[in-house]
């Protein structure tokens, strides 16, 4: 299979890309096999991976207080706090196929995947937030995911461990309260959207781990 740079420049494009649907639309239309990766390191990672100009992004501490789940209000914070998380986890499922180079083909297979299926949760929250009347952005987020990817964009280990395995893995601890919670607060719809991420969220933990254990015994670790 030949090297094909525009294969990758889509991948680059998509994480660049700003607008939310048009991220998923180009996120969709990304094909495997994808060329191989190029033998050299992508280009410096950036501060800003492409995002909208909303949710005004602040501190943890700064996020306004969440409203009981039993009122509207409360489950579209809930619910938009969920899509900005799966906006974070397109790019670094996208980051994840651009940053690293010289890892084996799987590797970009896996994480094309993910990154498709991210897109596709960010599409079923974004649909909810709209069903109770309003759009993602329209609060507040923080930014810890994408500060984990510049914190971890030199090793892709480190990216396996404390991604994957340790900020999905903290998601998949309480998804399943979060989904008793809407349907005790009567909202079937958006407790059977979780249960559809759910399902997706442990395969790609999985696919962390299996690369974490990969490149830890590539290099003689426990």
């Amino acid at each position: 299979m030949q090297s094909d740079t525009q294969a990758w420049a889509a991948v680059g494009a998509a994480l660049y890309t700003a607008d939310p649907q048009q991220k998923v639309e180009q996120v969709r239309a990304l094909r495997w096999p994808l060329a191989p990766m190029p033998e050299v390191s992508a280009p410096p990672l950036s501060a800003t991976p492409g995002r909208p100009a909303y949710p005004l992004l602040v501190g943890p501490k700064d996020l306004p207080k969440r409203r009981a789940l039993h009122t509207q209000a409360g489950r579209f914070a809930l619910l938009h706090a969920l899509a900005h998380i799966e906006f974070n986890a397109i790019n670094l499922a996208l980051d994840a196929l651009y940053r690293f180079p010289g890892l084996p083909e799987d590797f970009y297979r896996d994480w094309l995947r993910v990154a498709q299926e991210e897109a596709e949760h960010f599409v079923l929250l974004r649909q909810q937030l709209q069903r109770l009347g309003g759009d993602y952005g329209d609060l507040p987020a923080h930014d810890g995911l994408w500060e984990m990817a510049l914190d971890t964009a030199a090793d892709p280990l480190e990216r396996m461990a404390l991604v994957p395995r340790v900020l999905e893995a903290r998601g998949l601890d309480v998804t399943p309260a979060m989904r008793e919670r809407l349907l005790a607060a009567g909202d079937a719809e958006a407790a059977a959207v979780l249960a559809r991420i759910e399902s997706d969220e442990c395969g790609h933990v999985a696919v962390g781990s299996r690369w974490f254990r990969y490149l830890c015994a590539q290099r003689g670790l426990e």
